[in-house]
């Protein structure tokens, strides 16, 4: 196998007239995918070499996935860009993706051009009119590589420019070859998609959904600020797999949502991008207490997961949720200051990883692709990229690995090197508050705690004293009703630092 298309081709032979996807207003079977697909391909094929990039400008519904499948089937990569985004930083991505096709739907056309974009700009519903050109799909089918690249994601980058990871078809092949069936992920499944499609977590809603024939949900983002609206919407359309941030599992838990509803039919909860709150998984275990959890951990550069951790009993809030071993065909290891291997049990180090699921490196940017896709230092007899995560973590008794946070949330203050993901372990273990998050101001050396909860700031720091020292004891607590979130999902931590800037201590 050498192209992910194999995945949707082989479902739509067996179930043709199944949902293959549905969003909330159009569902679109499985025959009606691959039709609409090869139509949109055949459409681009007239415009765009294989190989190239060609921007998906919408939000996330049906027509995004069929735009994605066709601009595969033309050889091409797909790169969503959602139309949400701010001017400046749409200017930059396209800056650095230099497209020559951009795939719209509606009155977005001005958006794009306002940004910059000289290319060729295609109306989905002309492309997807167009005659399948059969020979033209085969010959660029033929002459297609297994590490062709397949999509480009866009992540913050350490200089103020978006970084595009770039993922090839092997890659994701290789990883969802085990993913599926490591969970019990069916044909017999309604998949409901939470993630944005420019963020990685749903190439796992995507890819699962063609690789086994199931049904994905296309949730509709604004439901992720309605609890009651969202649990409606869940069992309405019976889902029964989640694969969510962590936020979006901890919204529902921290507005008392399944007081409201519980939605029976979800026996799968898969979690990633961030650490996992015990007291909101435990939350949910209660609820649904035959569901099957897992936490996944890896950054966008490995092609989703890296590793993972299938919850098997409760935990108790001050113990940490490990993220588990490797998955198969993935060596994860850790490596010390001095780029020595770290064995021994609770030594923290760097996770790096190894295989075929590593990105392509990030498009446009080899000089930080270099600096992060390097030769493994532990191997001096052949070529063997890793990719250097800047996350750490630490063996427990069991061989798990457990995350120790960011090497750039690792913080000097008042001389010591402090943990910020230490500091909200405690707070988060507290019943009375719901999430919490810490930042650091460097210009006035101050750490200040943003928290959802029914605690005084006061309170909280004379409670503290109890578990930390008081170098690691934040200088201002803010109550605040929610924590600001990304686009992605994740804690919007660089919001909540400018928002720690104004306050005093």
């Amino acid at each position: 196998m050498k192209n992910v298309l194999e995945y949707l081709e082989h479902s739509a032979s067996l179930h043709p007239e199944k949902i293959a996807a549905e969003d909330q207003e159009k569902s679109c079977s499985y025959r009606e995918l691959l039709s609409n697909a090869r139509q949109i391909g055949s459409f681009l094929s007239d415009f765009e070499p294989p190989g190239s990039p060609v921007v998906v400008f919408m939000d996330k519904n049906v027509e995004a996935l069929t735009a994605f499948m066709g601009i595969v089937y033309a050889g091409c990569f797909y790169v969503l860009i959602n139309p949400g985004q701010p001017a400046a930083r749409l200017r930059q991505i396209l800056k650095v993706l230099n497209p020559g096709s951009a795939v719209t739907l509606g009155n977005t056309k001005a958006l794009l051009e306002d940004a910059g974009f000289s290319g060729n700009l295609f109306d989905y519903h002309e492309a997807v009119k167009s005659e399948i050109k059969e020979e033209s799909l085969n010959l660029i089918r033929k002459l297609s590589l297994d590490i062709d690249p397949l999509y480009c994601n866009f992540t913050s980058g350490s200089t103020g420019v978006p970084k595009g990871v770039l993922v090839s078809h092997r890659s994701v092949i290789d990883f969802m070859e085990y993913f599926p069936s490591m969970f019990g992920i069916t044909g017999e499944d309604i998949i409901g998609n939470q993630a944005p499609f420019d963020f990685d977590v749903s190439v796992k809603d995507i890819y699962s959904t063609l690789k086994t024939g199931a049904t994905m949900v296309i949730i509709p983002k604004k439901l992720f600020s309605i609890p009651t609206e969202l649990l409606d919407y869940l069992c309405e359309r019976k889902v029964t797999t989640l694969i969510w941030a962590v936020s979006a599992l901890c919204l529902i838990t921290q507005l008392k949502g399944f007081t409201y509803k519980v939605p029976s039919r979800v026996n799968k909860v898969l979690f990633s991008g961030e650490a996992m709150p015990v007291k909101h998984l435990t939350t949910w275990q209660e609820h649904l207490p035959d569901a099957r959890y897992v936490n996944l951990y890896g950054p966008t550069e490995i092609t989703c997961n890296c590793t993972c951790y299938p919850v098997d009993r409760k935990f108790e809030a001050h113990e940490t949720l490990p993220i588990g071993k490797a998955f198969p065909n993935e060596k994860v290891f850790l490596l010390d200051q001095d780029d020595k291997l770290v064995t021994e049990k609770g030594q923290v180090g760097e996770i790096c990883v190894s295989g075929t699921a590593l990105a392509l490196g990030y498009y446009n940017n080899l000089e930080q692709t270099k600096r992060a896709f390097v030769q493994n230092p532990l191997n001096t007899r052949y070529l063997e990229t890793i990719y250097r995560t800047g996350d750490l973590a630490f063996y427990q008794e069991h061989g798990e690995l457990c995350f120790a946070g960011r090497k750039d949330f690792q913080i000097k203050h008042m001389g010591h090197r402090i943990e910020l993901e230490e500091i909200e372990a405690i707070l988060n273990s507290y019943p009375l508050i719901e999430r919490a998050c810490c930042v650091f101001d460097e210009e006035k050396s101050r750490i200040t705690a943003f928290y959802v909860g029914a605690m005084e700031g006061k309170e909280i720091s004379i409670r503290m004293r109890e578990s930390l020292p008081v170098y690691m004891i934040p200088s201002a607590f803010c109550p605040l009703r929610e924590l600001p979130v990304t686009a992605n999902g994740k804690l919007d931590r660089k919001k909540l630092l400018e928002m720690g800037k104004g306050k005093q201590p």
